[in-house]
């Protein structure tokens, strides 16, 4: 703000408040971000969260365990079966279950699979913010193949309650398996069409690169995660660096943001993240088609769950970063509590960093690169 004083004291002029938001889709969900502007600069973002709150946390202290599951849901709705699993690993892990094999690989599959949709959400909606709409309407149709696979396997397209304690609700038959592998084959040949006709597009290399740039260093500071963090060049995946359930058992690569239109970090790197995950997600999904075996779908869990006194935290690799779960159990049937760790309100903090001196049609190509939901922000 410094910078911009200085310059008003010359100039003898005045910061214009303006409210991007709370109109959902314009800022990705029901955020307000209150921008004060120099003409087509943004001098100051102050995000006002809240509007989407639900107390789920709280809710959580009246329902037993496997009731806390259709909550998680609702947490980030674009990767519920992410949210699930975060939650489900957590109470596992203080019961000490044993998940059976064949789950554990039907819980990649899924979770990769979500990744996929929510990414192609992101690139979908990404492209529409930047004035493209065509890649909205690929992403969508292909985004459409997994969500029927969803529907089909747990009755819903959006909020699955599928990932259970101890294991999955419902098992994938071989025809769905042959789907699945099929669709990595279609998914493989669409991303390099959708990279040459978005990325490498100039007007969206220019709207891009160079904005928004997130250095390691301010990443480091906020404790960003996941596609923001991998965008500023830091190689760090928990599916990697911390594996869990199945994930040590695959061969995949960290995909890092390196400046190849702009600076590291920039809204192009994130992109570029995102995307070339989607690659990784097919590469994954191909082993674990290849190393899923027959067996039971579900381990020993008794019908009224009883957690041991204690506590935990324990974090999982989402589609928009890390999700951390804090439970606490005082050996009842309820949690005591549950604390939910939320990358995209990390994220949505950096905001007020990211946004002096941009323009405004800026500030929007950077809101978009963050790719938050506001579900798993107020909770």
């Amino acid at each position: 703000m410094d910078q911009y004083n200085e310059e008003q004291e010359k100039l003898h002029t005045d910061l214009l408040t303006l409210n991007m938001g709370p109109q959902h889709p314009a800022t990705h969900g029901v955020l307000r971000v209150e921008i004060k502007t120099d003409s087509e600069v943004v001098a100051q973002a102050i995000p006002h969260l809240g509007y989407l709150h639900r107390c789920m946390e709280k809710h959580c202290e009246d329902v037993d365990y496997r009731g806390v599951i259709p909550y998680t849901d609702r947490l980030d709705y674009l990767a519920s079966m992410s949210m699930e699993w975060g939650y489900s690993l957590a109470v596992e892990k203080m019961l000490g279950t044993e998940v059976p094999a064949r789950a554990e690989y039907i819980r990649v599959i899924i979770a990769e699979l979500q990744r996929i949709a929510s990414h192609l959400m992101y690139f979908g909606t990404y492209a529409i913010d930047l004035g493209a709409f065509t890649p909205f309407l690929y992403a969508f149709q292909d985004r459409e193949e997994i969500l029927r696979l969803f529907e089909e396997i747990s009755g819903a397209r959006l909020l699955y309650n599928y990932v259970w304690i101890g294991g999955v609700w419902n098992d994938l038959n071989d025809e769905q398996l042959r789907r699945i592998g099929k669709f990595c084959d279609k998914m493989e040949e669409n991303m390099k069409k959708y990279h040459a006709l978005v990325g490498m597009n100039k007007i969206f290399r220019d709207r891009t690169a160079n904005v928004g740039i997130i250095s390691k260093e301010l990443a480091y500071e906020y404790g960003a995660t996941g596609p923001v963090l991998r965008g500023s060049g830091v190689e760090w995946d928990l599916r990697k660096n911390r594996p869990y359930g199945y994930y040590d058992k695959f061969d995949f690569d960290i995909v890092t943001g390196k400046g190849e239109m702009g600076q590291v970090g920039d809204c192009w790197d994130r992109y570029y993240v995102r995307v070339f995950e989607i690659n990784e997600s097919i590469k994954i999904l191909r082993q674990a088609l290849d190393g899923i075996e027959a067996g039971p779908i579900m381990g020993k869990v008794p019908k009224i769950i009883k957690v041991p006194e204690g506590e935990i935290y324990l974090r999982t690799e989402c589609p928009r970063g890390e999700l951390g779960y804090h439970l606490i159990s005082d050996g009842g049937k309820k949690p005591y509590r549950l604390k939910v760790k939320s990358s995209c309100f990390t994220h949505t903090s950096m905001l007020p960093d990211l946004a002096p001196g941009q323009l405004i049609a800026d500030f929007v190509a950077t809101i978009g690169s963050i790719d938050i939901v506001l579900g798993e922000v107020d909770r």
